[in-house]
């Protein structure tokens, strides 16, 4: 009796290995945020009616969570440098929602610019009364060796990706512990907790951003309604390469490459706001093979090293030959 009960505890426990392993072979995201998509509230019911900061808002990422937030009902402040842009994107956030003109407000917004930040939040306030979230999502990334990298593109990384993240940060935070509420989501990168070629810059300006609000996490323990997220994609598809830091600041990316094999940019956001709706406090979404790394570095970070020795040499090998690196892990090297 007693062999039969192991028996059928082990086929059991190895039918339920076998339909993890089989799940997050087609998985996206991290396992939290996938049963939160599948269990956990609807981002059209949690979202609905709150106040929604986004920077970066003009393109990418930030355009994408503007119009899926003007469908779930959220009232917007959409921030870049850009105005005409934001302007394209508030049009198009009315045309796909039943928001009204006075729902979406246009900001425009220079992280650099951190003596402005000030200004812009009780600008923010003085309109719609409070913000619920804050989305820090602007941001530029590098495609750049760096031997051949200047020093102020460094500079310009830090002062950006960090720096300007943690100042509007600043600005917002002291009004959710004064209502004792609100979600501060800020979009890091896979390279926020693994290394990767031709982005030491970038890298170590997510790396930055994920010290600073894991940290930051802990302090607000006393505030149990304040959510801090942090969004770490992998590769998706959006202007980012495009506007890239190259090995001087004013100097272009070469070529964008092949987008294809990226995460559409529609599933990327919606995850996000999956993650937002079920404060979910840190998410994990890329396609595979990627979505395995995150899973090697956190629990094999020696074979990580490996693994990520071997194909950061095949990706610094495609750039110096012209193609682009994120798609040099799926196409061949141009041979001579």
């Amino acid at each position: 009796m007693d062999c039969c009960i192991v028996t059928a505890l082990g086929s059991f426990a190895s039918l339920y290995a076998l339909l993890h392993f089989v799940c997050f072979i087609f998985a996206d995201a991290d396992f939290t945020l996938l049963w939160s998509s599948l269990f956990g509230h609807r981002p059209e019911s949690k979202l609905k009616g709150l106040v929604v900061w986004i920077t970066g808002a003009s393109s990418g990422i930030g355009e994408e969570l503007a119009y899926q937030l003007a469908k779930c009902g959220s009232r917007l402040i959409l921030s870049a440098r850009r105005e005409d842009e934001l302007n394209r994107v508030k049009r198009g956030c009315l045309e796909r929602s039943n928001l009204q003109d006075a729902d979406v407000l246009v900001l425009p917004l220079d992280l650099l610019e951190r003596t402005s930040h000030e200004e812009k939040t009780n600008a923010a306030i003085q309109i719609f009364g409070h913000i619920d979230v804050l989305i820090n999502n602007g941001g530029r990334s590098q495609r750049s060796l760096c031997l051949e990298t200047s020093f102020d593109v460094y500079q310009a990384l830090m002062e950006l990706n960090f720096l300007g993240t943690v100042s509007i940060t600043k600005q917002v935070l002291p009004h959710m512990t004064q209502r004792g509420s609100g979600s501060i989501v800020s979009v890091s990168s896979l390279v926020g907790i693994a290394g990767a070629p031709l982005s030491t810059g970038y890298s170590a300006s997510k790396h930055a951003l994920q010290g600073f609000f894991n940290s930051l996490r802990t302090e607000l323990t006393e505030f149990p309604n304040i959510l801090i997220s942090t969004v770490l994609p992998g590769p998706v598809q959006s202007q980012i390469v495009q506007n890239a830091f190259a090995e001087e600041l004013t100097r272009p990316v070469a070529a964008a490459g092949n987008q294809e094999y990226k995460m559409t940019t529609s599933r990327c956001v919606r995850l996000m706001l999956v993650g937002i709706a079920n404060n979910v406090k840190e998410m994990w979404i890329a396609k595979q093979p990627f979505l395995l790394f995150y899973y090697t570095w956190q629990y094999a970070p020696t074979f990580a090293w490996f693994i990520t020795n071997l194909l950061g040499r095949k990706r610094v090998q495609h750039f110096k030959a012209g193609l682009d690196a994120d798609s040099a892990y799926f196409t061949k090297p141009k041979t001579s």
